[in-house]
């Protein structure tokens, strides 16, 4: 019994990962271009966006400084070996490059002309007068920087694709509504009889519905062209796109939608973080004022022919810096802090004015749309039922059509800009509703 037990939980570890990776395929992947939702199209249009992956690039550069300045607190160590030969009538010191070490002239190495050495080194800061801890410090606040970028330009690629989808459902819809209402009218005047003037004014009313028939086939391609610009592909790529395109509304008052922004929006948090590695620049040029302390140990062997001879040696040494721009840099700091302060309360100010003016929107086409609907619905109604019981013959029928052609043309109009102001609101406060 146990065997088959653990038999069925194998196969259920298989086969649920299995199901769970087919269904995020199925959502997510951008190798689907048929019948792509939102979320869909927003992740192809990320993974297609060259600012959007720069943007990821430059987080792992800032974690990479992160961890960098980490390194610092640890021991830095070395090791070296030379080989050197040499002609010289005088003592003389090798570069840095190798070793520093000391070459003996002619006198003291009885006309040797060859040295050998390999060392160890070690040194660690004691003391920095918080120059390491404050340098880590400025990579983190560099890191939430790069943080809230990648979060800017996410949510304005976001907004792009979400306007470019809801102008190609509008275009679809219309697209459809003039074609139906063309054949329509097409349909009951097939064979006009009626008198010349009449016929001239149905014959005007036909070209104005082909007329518009032609504006949406346009504006469809148009929707098309920008959704593939959204999507970063290629303009002649094949694709479509679903969605539902019906009214949506928030009941969200506008205090709560101004603390989400305070809270949510990156611009505001990038400015948090400019002015906090101002504060800590400003930290890092007063720390000049004190020492380093250091400590440095190496261990050598050394020789002529062979290693015989050995180095020891434990340093601590004191460092004070005199910079003598040290007064310059630190009003300089002191004036970059304040205009990161300035800036700061500036985007508040600026994303108050959005949120305001996209609650102010969406409010209005969330009511708007709701009474286009109600006259399209009635209109559509009516027209149901005059299909089917009126006589077709004059001009009333076609100036019924081209009003009710008007009416749901405003209706998807107004539906389109109900969509895109939800958006917009959602891009104001930072996140999604």
């Amino acid at each position: 019994m146990n065997k088959y037990a653990a038999l069925l939980v194998a196969l259920l570890g298989t086969f649920l990962p299995a199901c769970a990776q087919q269904e995020y395929g199925l959502k997510f992947s951008s190798l689907i271009n048929d019948n792509l939702s939102l979320e869909n199209a927003i992740r192809i249009g990320l993974e297609n966006n060259s600012d959007f992956l720069t943007a990821q690039q430059e987080i792992i550069i800032a974690e990479q400084k992160v961890n960098e300045a980490k390194f610092r607190y640890l021991p830095q160590f070395a090791l070296q070996g030379t080989a050197t030969w040499y002609d010289i009538d005088y003592p003389m010191v090798l570069p840095d490059s190798v070793a520093n070490r000391v070459l003996p002239g002619r006198a003291l190495a009885q006309k040797e002309d060859r040295f050998f050495g390999v060392g160890i080194t070690a040194t660690q800061y004691l003391y920095s007068g918080g120059r390491i801890r404050g340098t880590l410090k400025m990579a983190r606040a560099n890191l939430k920087q790069t943080q809230s970028r990648y979060e800017i330009i996410k949510n304005a690629v976001v907004l792009d694709i979400k306007k470019s989808f809801y102008q190609l459902l509008y275009a679809q819809h219309y697209d459809a509504l003039t074609q139906e209402v063309l054949n329509k009218a097409r349909q009951w005047y097939a064979r006009p009889q009626t008198d010349i003037w009449t016929k001239i004014q149905i014959r005007a009313r036909l070209a104005q519905l082909q007329a518009k028939r032609s504006e949406a086939s346009l504006q469809l391609e148009d929707a098309r062209r920008r959704m593939l610009i959204s999507l970063n592909k290629e303009l002649n790529a094949s694709f479509s796109i679903r969605g539902e395109f019906a009214p949506v509304h928030t009941d969200w008052d506008l205090p709560h939608l101004n603390l989400w922004a305070t809270e949510f929006r990156p611009e505001l948090k990038s400015a948090i973080y400019a002015l906090e590695a101002d504060n800590i620049a400003i930290d890092l040029a007063l720390s000049k004022r004190y020492p380093d302390i250091i400590l440095n140990g190496s261990y050598e062997k050394l020789g002529v022919d062979d290693l015989e001879d050995t180095n020891k040696q434990v340093s601590l040494a004191i460092q004070l810096p005199i910079p003598y721009n040290f007064s310059e840099q630190i009003t300089q700091k002191k004036a970059q802090q304040r205009k990161s302060a300035l800036r700061r309360a500036a985007i508040e100010d600026k994303i108050r004015s959005q949120v305001t003016s996209g609650f102010s929107n969406m409010q209005f086409w969330q009511k708007e749309v709701l009474l286009r609907q109600e006259s399209y619905q009635e209109l559509q109604s009516l027209l149901a039922q005059a299909e089917k019981n009126a006589s077709k013959q004059g001009i009333a029928p076609l100036d019924a059509l081209l009003a009710y052609e008007q009416a749901a043309a405003d209706y998807l109009h107004a539906l389109r800009l109900n969509l895109s102001a939800k958006a917009e609101l959602e891009w104001a406060i930072g996140q999604d509703l």
